[in-house]
């Protein structure tokens, strides 16, 4: 039960402040260590592609687990002073963890930048938000690029987060936002990162292998209750879902997709190189600002009913466990 209300706590707690900017965020911290991790271990081995593997493994099992334990620690600890104090310290970690907020106050700028900016100031805004380059995207561009992120945050920045913190708590919860902050700083498969982050990409592919699943299945169960086409939603998803690189990534962008009946992905650039990728979902009408609106108005209901969801389950579990034991 503790771990439940701690949940949904930091739930609420994110709904209503989001992640206010003067407040000190644990993944600014993990992004710092990764950084210096990252010199100490290329330095330490030798510079091969074999060597660089190695290197790369070590910081993708040193940081999550050391995430997890340094936690749990300072909770224990906190604990130990006073028992508000533990959970005072569990619950905020538990709000730092969720980013829907965030993310919907993000892609809410880029919306009004294409409505009643000017479309570098949509760039610059998405540019915030998306890891692609930004400078020569249309509006539609703009559009899709901010759609796609809320589809695929949904699952990293949300579903996830919740996921292991209904498991594990805080502490796997933050686990969880360094083995995804590692992929994002580390994990491309450019020439300085294919082999140094090819560890910290397949660990992140495995994290979020179910919870991307669960993301896609609620904002399909979701669509109806915000004036969105559910079935099409499940067709776009059972045909696209495996249509990129990442085995998790158009789960979420093909259900979001079919919901809106738009079409996205496709071609993109990064670091001045494009990359094909197919699109997703079908162009039964051209993207517009508002569905940015509408992408964001699908996340909250998926979000409120995973918490639900998943709330239920532990709640079943704990009931059966303490039945048998």
């Amino acid at each position: 039960m503790k771990i439940l209300a701690l949940t949904a706590a930091g739930f609420l707690l994110d709904l209503m402040l989001g992640d206010p900017e003067w407040f000190p965020h644990p993944v600014v911290m993990m992004g710092r260590v990764i950084v210096r991790l990252e010199k100490v271990l290329r330095g330490s081995f030798s510079d091969t592609p074999e060597g660089r593997r190695r290197a790369g493994m070590i910081l993708a099992a040193v940081l999550p687990a050391g995430t997890f334990f340094i936690a749990l620690l300072i909770i224990k600890i906190a604990g130990f002073i006073h028992p508000s104090l533990g959970y005072t310290a569990a619950g905020i970690w538990c709000w730092q963890a969720l980013a829907m907020c965030c993310l919907k106050k993000e892609s809410e700028n880029v919306r009004r930048k294409l409505v009643s900016g000017t479309l570098a100031e949509a760039r610059k805004a998405v540019g915030r938000i998306v890891g692609r380059d930004t400078g020569e995207l249309s509006d539609a561009g703009v559009t899709r690029a901010a759609v796609e992120t809320v589809a695929e945050n949904f699952s990293d920045g949300e579903i996830a987060p919740l996921f292991y913190m209904l498991i594990g708590g805080a502490p796997l919860a933050l686990a969880y936002k360094a083995v995804n902050t590692m992929d994002s700083m580390v994990g491309y498969k450019n020439e300085d990162y294919i082999d140094f982050g090819r560890a910290a990409a397949k660990l992140d592919d495995a994290a979020n292998f179910l919870p991307s699943r669960l993301a896609a299945i609620l904002l399909i169960a979701a669509a109806p209750l915000v004036g969105l086409d559910g079935k099409n939603a499940f067709r776009i998803w059972r045909c696209d879902r495996r249509k990129h690189a990442s085995p998790n990534s158009a789960q979420t962008e093909a259900a979001m997709a079919g919901a809106l009946h738009v079409q996205l992905a496709g071609p993109a650039s990064y670091f001045g190189e494009r990359v094909e990728k197919p699109y997703i979902g079908d162009p039964d009408r051209p993207i517009e600002p508002e569905d940015i609106r509408r992408a964001n108005r699908l996340m909250y209901a998926a979000g409120f009913l995973g918490i639900l969801v998943m709330g239920a389950v532990r709640l079943i579990i704990c009931a059966a466990v303490a039945v048998v034991f």
